[in-house]
């Protein structure tokens, strides 16, 4: 069973989009899988279509209160996509959890005990905190989204730094999967220099996939779908499977 960590500490980057798509178009391969929204936000969670104020447990209560993961996971009604909801009590983990023992992992201890998936995907939250911390110690790999915009790669090499902290002192496993460009557009020319100058800078770690802007993909989450049901046919759509498709490829090279 692989953890993937989906993470990038500035926000408005595709990340939740990502995950949430990238849940649903392995889904649609026959996959299980389990999303895993460690954002206050819950955007992930709403995103499946889980409503958050009726949740009996959230990983919020995982974390902080040890309840048992299975009491905590709810089974969507996406093929093959189950999520570990989050709420905005999550907000407070990170002061709660400041004290206590071994704080760094205790998702991972926690989704040791995870079992009939083949992943996890974990959508971070856009800080690089407690939370984002736990994600990537409980992960094999990370991905990270870039949106060809602007400012496309501001505090890039601080998250690069965390990465090399983690993998010094808490998980030496971890690796970077790779960065997949969102939000592009073929038509600016910015968007071309952007993924140009990502592409010379990453080099081979960069997905041949991008994610175009898109207006489905922006409207999906507010039904509480993902991009492959809410328009099967959407640019969005073919652009989230195609991705799913070089994912799982190269998972399965590193045998996974």
């Amino acid at each position: 069973m692989r953890v993937t960590s989906i993470a990038n500490q500035k926000g408005g980057v595709g990340k939740t989009s990502t995950c949430v798509n990238l849940c649903a178009a392995l889904g649609l391969t026959g996959k299980k899988v389990l999303l895993v929204d460690m954002d206050p936000q819950s955007n992930s969670t709403s995103g499946l279509g889980v409503e958050r104020h009726s949740l009996d447990a959230s990983v919020y209560d995982m974390l902080v209160d040890e309840i048992e993961l299975e009491k905590c996971i709810i089974a969507t009604q996406w093929k093959g996509v189950s999520v570990l909801p989050s709420t905005i009590d999550l907000a407070g983990a990170e002061i709660e959890l400041v004290s206590v023992l071994s704080r760094e992992t205790r998702l991972k201890k926690s989704l040791e005990s995870a079992t009939g998936f083949d992943y996890i995907l974990i959508d971070c939250p856009p800080s690089l905190g407690l939370l984002t911390l736990n994600s990537l110690v409980a992960s094999d790999s990370i991905i990270i989204p870039i949106q060809c915009e602007y400012y496309a790669l501001e505090g890039l090499s601080q998250l690069m730094r965390t990465i090399d902290l983690v993998r010094a002192h808490l998980n030496e496993n971890l690796y970077l999967d790779g960065l997949l460009l969102t939000m592009f557009d073929m038509r600016t020319r910015l968007s071309r220099e952007v993924a140009e100058e990502v592409r010379n800078r990453f080099n081979e770690k960069v997905y041949a996939t991008t994610i175009p802007r898109n207006v489905r993909i922006s409207e999906a989450p507010s039904h509480g779908m993902p991009i492959q049901y809410y328009d099967p046919s959407s640019h969005g759509t073919v652009a989230y499977n195609k991705f799913a498709k070089e994912v799982l490829k190269k998972w399965q090279n590193k045998g996974v």
